[in-house]
């Protein structure tokens, strides 16, 4: 596969993994086509995919709407004529015990993180079929490990997980790729917008944003699993390590996961 001249759409491309994504892409020469909430910070990440040379669609839209779903898509083949990768990035986290989470965090969080990939995809995949393309989920480490205090996050990426894999099997004689992506730990907004209990953003990251992988690095790895038409991809060596060693020592693996997130500054889990 080559990337000349395809049209990549991304959500959550504002801003983290989803702007890297839509530069990394425009370095290939593929046109990009760009949604989010924030219509400043798309413009912003506009203008620099335009010095790529490439052609560029900003789309002010909140997956979490359908009709906002609908519209990006729809908007992006008519600026376009055809969609050739879907890239569905965009997402929300929290972190909060569940006893103390309001039941519309989760719900937020479900509507975003699963339910606008299942709008995009819904709505773009005609036109994929058409052009034997490529769909990409961008999951999480916790979408194959649950993460204690983010229940609502893990359940949204188990989710998209389950539902790529289904639709992955259906495609199978179509041409069209189905890449689920988990990136681990990256520098990205995702933590400081991260919902606390009562659905505000906690603001802070409680990681050393500085020690982990860039959203550069994750946006080249996907290029490449892209070109190479890979089913999923797994990043970091924590993030491996932690998907195969929960699938041999599971109950080892509750204890140690329950450690590393009780020792985050201002955790919520109690020590032990």
């Amino acid at each position: 596969m080559k990337l000349k001249g395809k049209v990549v759409l991304i959500t959550g491309g504002s801003g983290g993994i989803g702007k890297a994504l839509a530069l990394a892409f425009a370095n290939q020469g593929a046109d990009i086509s760009i949604c989010g909430r924030d219509p400043e910070a798309l413009e912003k990440t506009a203008a620099e995919i335009r010095l790529k040379g490439v052609k560029v669609l900003s789309v002010s839209a909140d997956v979490g709407v359908k009709e906002d779903c609908e519209r990006f898509i729809q908007e992006s083949l008519k600026t376009f004529g055809r969609i050739d990768v879907l890239i569905n990035n965009a997402g929300m986290s929290m972190r909060a015990l569940f006893k103390d989470a309001n039941l519309d965090v989760i719900e937020r969080l479900m509507q975003v993180n699963f339910w606008g990939m299942v709008y995009c995809t819904h709505y773009a995949l005609e036109s994929l079929l058409k052009s034997k393309g490529t769909i990409i989920g961008i999951s999480s480490i916790a979408g194959h490990r649950g993460l204690p205090a983010r229940t609502g996050y893990s359940a949204s990426k188990f989710a998209m997980n389950g539902f790529l894999e289904a639709l992955r099997t259906e495609l199978l004689y179509t041409g069209v790729s189905v890449l689920t992506v988990s990136p681990g730990f990256t520098q990205s907004n995702i933590r400081n917008t991260a919902l606390s209990g009562d659905g505000k953003p906690q603001k802070e990251s409680p990681l050393a944003e500085n020690k982990i992988m860039t959203a550069e690095e994750v946006a080249e790895a996907i290029v490449k699993a892209t070109l190479n038409k890979k089913r999923s991809l797994v990043l970091t060596r924590q993030g491996k390590l932690t998907v195969t060693l929960n699938k041999i020592l599971p109950g080892w693996m509750d204890k140690m996961v329950y450690k590393h997130f009780a020792a985050e500054p201002d955790s919520p889990l109690p020590k032990r």
